[in-house]
């Protein structure tokens, strides 16, 4: 197998265009992945990258032997995965990234009942509103809104028809009443979501089928931690404009309501992204399932008096 690995590290270091990442990727430090490199190198006779200090790319050499390379190593890898995981439980290590709210607020719980039904399995998972470069950053796999820009990733649907939620507390729509149409919400107190200096204040509705309008709201209170948002909210700062995934607990508590229940809010789908089918582990398939299952079960359990009767 230790053959298997230096065409794994070939593949990656040709995906990634960097030893350190590959490195990182496989928990090898850099030299032992410029070791196995070079050790393929002399194998085949040929060179398969030039090197610089700041650049790597592959020879002509290099590129065709990748061509044959890629699906070899799918393939392999595929075989060993299926004959190691046999009739014996799944194990291993899932090294995870997620958005803050979502994994606090359900994907804990979810990973902690996984765990039950597979022991041998050990959880990695960083949380963070950021999305993962998963060809660099330590994670086999993402969980996140939206389909990722790169095409080159696999996105596997989790919750397609999921939504955002126009919401507050009972305490703010007490104290300050709720608006009964979005067009009132540049006059109000919002809540908003921000990713690299970039604020979220654009909320977009649609009403009766009617094309979709895009309000730009009043910022009171930002943060670049959608968890910090859901807990303002709760508080009864303002009103936010969440993944209903991200407050459902919330809502079916009635510690948040949602507001302009007549209008359309826009689409936010959950994605468990990985960087090629090839990687989909039996483990990972099975988690993609499980989660897709328990999303699926946490949608049909939203309470139809969510609503806001103020």
């Amino acid at each position: 197998m230790k053959a298997l690995r230096d065409l794994d590290i070939f593949v990656r270091t040709a995906d990634t265009g960097s030893l350190s990442a590959t490195a990182r990727s496989l928990d090898l430090t850099p030299a032992a992945t410029s070791a196995a490199l070079k050790r393929l190198e002399e194998e085949l006779g040929v060179q398969l990258f030039l090197r610089s200090t700041r650049n790597l790319r592959l020879t002509s050499q290099g590129e065709l032997f990748l061509e044959h390379c890629r699906p070899a190593v799918a393939s392999l890898q595929q075989a060993s995965q299926e004959l190691a995981a046999g009739e014996k439980a799944l194990q291993g290590v899932l090294k995870m990234s997620a958005p803050s709210d979502l994994g606090r607020n359900l994907l804990f719980t979810w990973l902690t009942e996984f765990q039950k039904l597979h022991p041998k399995v050990e959880i990695r998972l960083h949380l963070s509103d950021r999305m993962a470069n998963i060809y660099s950053d330590p994670v086999d796999v993402a969980f996140r809104y939206g389909k990722p820009p790169d095409s080159s990733l696999v996105a596997l649907p989790l919750a397609t028809s999921n939504r955002r939620v126009l919401c507050a507390s009972p305490s703010y729509i007490a104290q300050h009443g709720a608006p009964s149409t979005p067009y009132e919400l540049p006059q109000r107190d919002c809540l908003c979501f921000m990713l690299d200096e970039e604020i979220h204040d654009r909320w977009r509705f649609s009403h009766n089928g009617t094309s979709e309008i895009s309000v730009k709201v009043k910022s009171a209170n930002v943060s670049n931690d959608g968890d910090a948002v859901r807990r303002w909210a709760l508080l009864g700062k303002g009103i936010a404009y969440k993944s209903q995934l991200d407050v459902l607990n919330d809502l079916n508590e009635r510690r948040l309501l949602v507001l302009c229940p007549d209008w359309t809010t826009e689409t936010t789908p959950l994605f468990m992204i990985v960087p090629s089918r090839r990687q989909l582990t039996p483990l990972l398939r099975k988690l993609c399932d499980y989660i897709a299952h328990q999303v699926s079960e946490a949608l049909i359990s939203l309470r139809s008096d969510r609503y806001c009767d103020f």
